[in-house]
């Protein structure tokens, strides 16, 4: 099973600045988001993330580079894997709920919760705004494009997000989680992982499959 050792993060305030959160990430470990598990799609964006977390957040930064860019979407909860997407499912109890955090390009997220992929329940918006995310692409939508493209986004997730858990701190526990990329609608759709899927067709509501992240 992959695993990821995630830092504890200090600064000098409870929330820091989404720029100081930015700079902090682009200092620690990168990983990568590489794995093309269904040969039928077999485009490879270069994808790669870093995460830490502090008493208040898990913190998260991609560093994306491709050939084919989107963001259209811009209200929360809509279908943004149509778009340049990136994605965060993380599983933090042993109760088999697991959650989905996907955003594109412009910071626009839906996040849902469930067992599975048959009972997903979006998120009010009012759960998804405190999500702090500073973007390279700012907010405004974009069209798909097509060249060669690099754009970042940070993320700061509050752990009330997870909002049929109670998390107090994140200290000295073990969670499963995935990290994907992907581009459903793009001209040259691509479907990424971190830990390997071994499914027959692309599915990302797959938390068998979850690799680990230990915090430390």
């Amino acid at each position: 099973m992959k695993t990821i050792e995630v830092p504890f993060l200090e600064f000098d305030t409870d929330f820091p600045s989404m720029g100081t959160v930015s700079e902090r990430l682009s200092h620690l470990e990168k990983n990568k988001i590489d794995q093309l598990n269904w040969e039928r799609f077999d485009y490879k964006p270069d994808t790669v993330f870093s995460i830490g977390f502090t008493g208040h957040e898990i913190m998260l930064r991609y560093w994306i580079e491709e050939d084919i860019f989107k963001a259209e979407k811009t209200e929360s909860n809509q279908d943004v894997f149509e778009d340049s997407c990136v994605e965060f499912f993380i599983a933090p109890a042993d109760d088999g709920i697991y959650y989905n955090l996907e955003i594109n390009a412009i910071g626009t997220c839906l996040l849902g919760s469930g067992k599975s992929r048959a009972d997903r329940i979006r998120a009010d918006r009012r759960i998804i705004e405190p999500i702090r995310r500073i973007s390279s692409e700012g907010n405004v939508p974009v069209p798909e494009t097509t060249g060669k493209k690099s754009w970042n986004i940070t993320l700061a997730i509050p752990f009330k997000v997870f909002f049929r858990h109670q998390i107090n701190t994140l200290k000295g526990m073990r969670c499963r989680a995935n990290f994907y990329k992907c581009g459903d609608k793009l001209a040259r759709p691509h479907y990424l992982t971190w830990s390997p899927v071994k499914t027959e067709k692309p599915d990302f509501h797959r938390p068998e499959f979850f690799g680990s992240l230990r915090f430390a």
